[in-house]
């Protein structure tokens, strides 16, 4: 068997979810008429106390909807300089909305109300016009980092003193939420729109959703046809979304856990060098001689374990819900042999 530690995007629905999926009740959802579908967006909706949500196919276009809702062509969107929404979408936020980016070097990812007040630009018609805070959490090239709920209301308080929307791209939120031991309502409360994956953490096939207002869902409604992102009997994949949001959240800590066991084995080595805090399910660790981050990819692909090299000094892994207690003291061995 292989272990699959590249991304939690690798996971394959159980056979629960798939038995949720072959006996969805569906319908046209460009018509509105997907029960399934209308069902996980009013359950998404109802646990982090918004009013509506939209499923879309991916975190990237629910990300993407949200920006061009937030926003008018010349803006200028405020976000940390390894942000999603940045450096992994394409150039999205020029091509689809037409604005430009302030990226701000942040700590893992992760921004601060002072850094965020001193981007906004002032009210000058050379420059462009400040619109919207976009926050990631948890930070992907942070190594799963964690912002603390007191930072993002700080940020918050920045947004309202400027007038800026502020987003949420929750792509891995859940896991924040069970390291933090916070609640969606929390966040509910203080962001103007939210993405939420289902396809990493929770282990669902595909799909997003994006929470916010009704006004502001129904114009997303409009944006994410433009994008060609209209399905019709998508309750197959709803289905799964509800079976994972009904069962598959409190199970992320078994994830960190695993993290950290695998930290704990590595701190151990004298080819790794500087390891990011596994503070939920990512390690992003430097990799020192006599490996380089491709060769020792290599040499754990013929034990069939897969991670991967995400820079000329530095591997991720990944754990998720298809990596179980065995595979992690099969990897914790191998590791002290090396």
């Amino acid at each position: 068997m292989i272990t699959d530690l590249r991304s939690d995007t690798f996971t394959k629905p159980s056979p629960a979810m798939l038995e949720a999926m072959f006996t969805a009740s569906v319908g046209d959802d460009v018509f509105g008429e997907d029960p399934s579908v209308n069902k996980l967006e009013h359950m998404a909706a109802e646990m982090f106390k918004m009013e509506a949500g939209l499923f879309c196919p991916s975190g990237t276009m629910t990300n993407q909807i949200a920006i061009k809702v937030h926003t008018q062509p010349g803006d200028e969107v405020i976000c940390e300089n390894l942000s999603h929404v940045y450096i992994y979408e394409g150039g999205g936020i020029a091509f689809n909305s037409g604005c430009q980016v302030k990226a701000i070097k942040g700590d893992r990812g992760r921004l601060n109300a002072l850094a965020v007040s001193e981007a906004v630009n002032p009210s000058d018609i050379h420059k462009a016009r400040t619109s919207l805070v976009s926050l990631e959490n948890t930070a992907n090239r942070g190594g799963g980092s964690c912002y603390t709920f007191t930072d993002i209301q700080q940020i918050k308080e920045v947004c309202l003193q400027n007038n800026l929307k502020f987003h949420l791209d929750g792509a891995r939120l859940w896991n924040a939420m069970v390291a933090k031991k916070e609640t969606a309502s929390q966040y509910g409360e203080i962001f103007d729109s939210i993405s939420i994956c289902l396809s990493k953490g929770l282990g669902t096939p595909v799909g997003s959703v994006l929470l916010g207002t009704k006004d502001y869902i129904q114009k997303a409604r409009r944006v994410r046809k433009v994008f060609g992102g209209g399905m019709r009997q998508a309750g197959y994949l709803a289905a799964a979304g509800i079976y994972a949001l009904e069962n598959n959240i409190d199970r992320l800590a078994e994830d960190h856990l695993h993290a950290q066991q695998i930290t704990s084995a590595l701190t151990k080595k004298n080819w790794v060098g500087e390891i990011m805090p596994a503070e939920t399910n990512i390690i992003i660790f430097e990799v020192l001689a006599p490996f380089s981050p491709k060769s020792l990819a290599d040499k754990l692909a013929e034990f069939r374990i897969q991670v991967m090299p995400i820079s000329a000094t530095q591997v991720r892994m990944v754990t998720h819900l298809d990596i179980t207690t065995e595979m992690v003291k099969n990897l914790i061995n191998i590791i002290g042999t090396l």
